[in-house]
Parts: C-alpha cells; structure tokens; sequence
C-alpha cells in the first residue's frame, strides 16, 4: 500500500480493543517520533508513553471534553516540547505526532490525537499545567496533544481522494 492509500484508511479512533499495544510496535512508533524534521533540528520533543491503568486514567481527566477514552486507550503517548530548545514546539511536536500516527497505522494499529494546547480543564484549570504536574514538569515543557494507541474496536470506512475538497488547492 502506498502512503496517500494508508492516510484515506487512517481514521481517528476512541474505542479500542482490551488488547495490548506490543512492546515493539510502540518502540518503532516513538522511533518514528525521533525521526520527525524539527525547525534548525533542535529536537525539544520528549515522549512519553504510558500503559499504566492509573495513569490513563488520571489523562483522560486533564480537559474538559474530549480526552475521557484515554483510560481505556492500550497505550497513550504524550509529547512535550521544551520551549527554550525551540519557539517553534508547536510546529514540532505536531510534526512528531503526525509521525507517530502515521506509523501506527502502517503497523495496524488505530490512534486518536487529543489537543492539550488551549485548552481547559473541568474546573477552568489549564490543561497544559494539568498533565505536566503528573509528570513532575517545568513550564517550559509544552504539550500539544496526547496520542491514543490500540486496535480499534470499530474502525469509520476510509476516504476516497474523490471525496476531497479540491476548492482548496489554488494555483498561481
């Protein structure tokens, strides 16, 4: 299968499988973390990947809506940027997890980015400061979003490039 025939299969997923993510599907997806292109390669991601039940669970509280399947996600991957190593983490970080989604699905796995960036907590705490304190983390730490892993209960049908909105693309 070629790339633009894996992204018309790639769809976001929020119910997984209870089936493990293996050890060493998870070690390529953070590799292809490692390898995403960063601004002047000054590389300010950090990954972490959680399996723990605990943990998830504490993740799927850190906003408001939109993050409660995190604790039954097999595996969640947060991505921090350290924003003294670059101005540019939001692009980076974004960059590493599109990475990250693209070769969990070339090895059959599903995911779902949940964005952290802007957003608020139940109580209007900030999410951001939410998931750094569980980890223990300074400021300068930023995170864009949490990456969701598994095998997908039920996987959307895929798109087509004929279903595209070609009014978007212009030529000069």
């Amino acid at each position: 299968m070629d790339l633009l025939e894996m992204m018309c299969q790639r769809r976001s997923v929020r119910s997984f499988k209870n089936q493990p993510v293996e050890e060493e599907k998870l070690n390529r997806i953070l590799d292809a973390g490692l390898l995403a292109p960063t601004s002047m390669n000054r590389r300010p991601c950090m990954f972490y990947a959680v399996k723990d039940p605990e943990m998830k669970k504490q993740f799927s509280g850190i906003k408001k809506a939109g993050g409660a399947f995190l604790a039954d996600a097999p595996a969640v991957i947060a991505v921090f940027a350290d924003e003294n190593k670059a101005d540019t983490w939001i692009e980076d970080s974004s960059i590493a997890l599109t990475f990250m989604i693209l070769e969990a699905e070339s090895l059959g796995l599903s995911s779902c980015f949940v964005q952290v960036y802007l957003r608020k907590g139940e109580d209007g705490s900030d999410a951001e400061d939410n998931i750094r304190s569980l980890f223990n983390l300074p400021e300068n730490n930023r995170v864009s979003g949490i990456l969701a892993l598994g095998y997908a209960e039920k996987k959307p049908a895929p798109y087509s490039l004929e279903q595209l909105d070609r009014s978007a693309l212009k030529e000069i």
